[in-house]
């Protein structure tokens, strides 16, 4: 007897032990043995296991033409899908067709998880129904993160009704009840979980009706409730999801509206195109060192090596197609290299070496990186979504992907483009270019007519704003963002460095304004849901005396966290106990206000705040001592670690300053 029909007689005495009789005709059982995200097309005979072909093209024979109502389950959660069939990667793809960015390989990757592969082939049968409805519990991650915007705005085409119980529990967002009390899983897992229900409804037309609620607290409670609450008692509010983003999560819209009067981070830096994220060397054994010697020796002893097995008995070495042992060493042995060692931040205030050379640091970033190689540049790091404690940071060199939250994507936004390594001149003509690319890159978002405009425009725009002279590097601001200031302002902008801020303005002003600005801790707080989901917008003032306060605050915080401050040159931390200068055991005295890296040496004067004090989702004063544990620590070390310490402390003062400059939010 064929295995299938194995399975069914079991599943028949199942049924009837529970009260279901089965029917007394031949009629299979309505259960098929079937890939759900294979497409529904006839199998060919297979020699030998003809029950297989069978079962595989009674399963195909459902999928395309017997009318499906009901949907349901509990689909595998993981971004590395081992279902690689053509058939249902098309049909998500269509989430990313309206969004260009949305269909860069960073970005695609999530939209393949298996569990939205899994709704998109529960939307695409109910579709193909006609009415019905899709019921899974699953990952929350596409209710609110931005990657999902078009899968969220195709779900409200093809629905009429969305309800949404999001049941929280992520602990890697270290999620907290709305009154600070513990929020636990339902399952034993890490990420969040929501139960959906997609309702199509036969002859109803137009964007869905989307109803969300919350479900807080521990396990058992959850528990309870679920068993408690029905579709009639459960307490739904009616969401407005809106383009772009189609959030299928409550926010303050009143609040919304006034967030997005703002400049979006990426439009106003956009010459360069979008951000890139951070260097993935792929191997940070490797590609990774303390100082630019021992940078240069792993190539070196990388180079003397006698084959790939020795390579990786030394160092934990790349297992992606990109790169190649062989490749790498053919490549390195012309010595090119040795220019190329550069300092990297590759966490808040830790600054190491790599070599920028992709036999080494495998994905570079080359288009965003290399215009911070001259090493005379300012980047802003920042998130697009975040888990963790949002933040941004300024940095003077090429970054890593973890430099800012170790679960997010950290990207970077360079002040100024060098079109060239060799820094050749950059023309207005290249600005106009960009500016044009930028435009062209928005066009799904901005809509044929709004592009035309903006593209007829932007020459006059670039004419107007930059002379003729021609210089080493651009700033990499839009031209409509920088006039926006300009009119609000009332002053003539310089395209290099600082202006006076009393006639003129610069680059370097616009970035100490927006750099301030998002260390305000008001503004953190006010717009805290929508800094979780995209990336940051800046507020403009009209007020020029404000603009310049700002701007002066956040020149401050910049040579701050580059640790170029004058500020800093005698930092009031001690280091006074001899010893081997070894990180043992990082440990915080609150009460002698000591932090101890084994168990006598120590720092002293570090206050509570200081040492608490989170750069996105590190514990600065913590973590930089950590890395290094089992590590000397040089008298540069030290020095370093004094004026880290010295350095946060000044930026809670200067973020409290910065508050109390501000009179009132919004900004006018």
């Amino acid at each position: 007897m064929a295995p299938y029909a194995v399975a069914h007689l079991k599943l028949g005495l199942l049924l009837r032990q529970t009260g279901y009789e089965l029917g007394t005709d031949d009629a299979r059982l309505g259960v098929y043995l079937t890939n759900t995200l294979a497409e529904g097309v006839d199998a060919p005979p297979i020699p030998f296991a003809g029950y297989i072909s069978d079962e595989a093209n009674a399963a195909a024979g459902v999928k395309r033409t017997t009318p499906i109502e009901v949907v349901i389950g509990n689909p595998p959660y993981s971004g590395h899908s081992m279902n690689k069939g053509q058939w249902i990667k098309s049909l998500v793809d269509e989430y990313s067709r309206p969004y260009p960015d949305l269909r860069k390989p960073g970005q695609a990757k999530w939209l393949q998880d298996d569990y939205v592969r899994f709704i998109r082939f529960g939307q695409w049968r109910i579709d193909r129904t006609g009415q019905g409805i899709l019921a899974f519990i699953s990952n929350n991650g596409y209710l609110d993160n931005p990657t999902f915007r078009g899968m969220r705005q195709s779900l409200m085409q093809t629905f009429s009704r969305i309800y949404i119980l999001d049941l929280h529990g992520n602990s890697n967002k270290r999620e907290r009840t709305p009154d600070d009390g513990p929020d636990e899983n339902v399952f034993d897992i890490q990420q969040g979980v929501t139960i959906a229900l997609f309702v199509k409804e036969f002859g109803v037309s137009g964007s869905a009706k989307v109803f969300h609620a919350d479900l807080w607290g521990v396990r058992e409670a959850k528990y309870e409730a679920l068993c408690r609450l029905d579709m009639d008692t459960t307490e739904w509010v009616e969401l407005t999801p809106k383009s772009p983003t189609y959030l299928f999560k409550q926010q303050d819209t009143g609040l919304l509206s006034e967030y997005q009067d703002g400049w979006k981070i990426t439009d106003a830096m956009s010459l360069n195109g979008d951000p890139a994220p951070g260097i993935v060397t792929t191997h940070d054994e490797f590609a990774i060192s303390w100082n630019a010697n021992a940078a240069k020796e792993k190539v070196e002893r990388f180079l003397q090596t006698q084959s790939e097995n020795e390579a990786r008995s030394i160092w934990r070495l790349c297992s992606q197609s990109q790169w190649s042992y062989h490749r790498a060493k053919k490549e390195l042995a012309s010595k090119n290299w040795e220019h190329q060692v550069q300092p990297i931040l590759y966490r808040p205030f830790d600054l190491r070496w790599t070599v920028f050379n992709s036999n080494v640091a495998v994905h570079r970033r080359e288009r965003v990186m290399a215009h911070l190689l001259p090493n005379n540049n300012l980047g802003l790091i920042a998130t697009r979504q975040t888990r963790d404690e949002w933040h941004v940071l300024v940095t003077g060199h090429i970054m890593g992907h973890k430099s800012l939250a170790a679960y997010d994507i950290n990207s970077l936004l360079p002040l100024y483009l060098y079109p060239e390594p060799d820094h050749v001149t950059y023309h207005r003509s290249d600005a106009i270019g960009a500016a044009r690319k930028a435009i062209r890159a928005r066009e799904g978002e901005l809509g044929a007519a709004e592009t035309m405009r903006q593209l007829n425009a932007v020459a006059d725009l670039v004419r107007r704003l930059y002379p003729e002279e021609e210089y080493p590097r651009w700033p990499n601001l839009a031209p409509a963002f920088i006039a926006d200031i300009a009119a609000r302002l009332g002053l003539d902008w310089v395209p290099d460095g600082t202006g006076d801020l009393h006639t003129t303005f610069g680059p370097e002003d616009v970035f100490n304004y927006t750099y301030a600005v998002l260390h305000s801790p008001t503004y953190r707080s006010r717009y805290a849901p929508f800094l979780k989901s995209d990336f940051p917008r800046v507020p403009l003032t009209a007020d020029l005396a404000l603009f310049r306060d700002l701007a002066a605050l956040g020149a401050q915080l910049v040579d701050l966290h580059l640790l170029r401050s004058p500020a800093l040159a005698q930092p009031p931390h001690g280091y006074p106990q001899a010893g081997t200068d070894i990180v043992d055991r990082v440990t915080y005295d609150e009460k002698e206000r000591r932090v101890f890296i084994n168990k006598t040496q120590h720092f002293t004067n570090v206050p509570p705040e200081v040492w608490n004090f989170h750069v996105g989702g590190y514990q600065v004063a913590e973590k930089w001592l950590k890395d290094r544990k089992t590590r000397k620590l040089t008298y540069d070390d030290q020095q370093h670690y004094k004026r880290t310490l010295a350095a946060l402390a000044r930026t809670i003062t200067l973020m409290a300053e910065i508050d109390a400059r501000i009179p009132a939010w919004p900004l006018v």
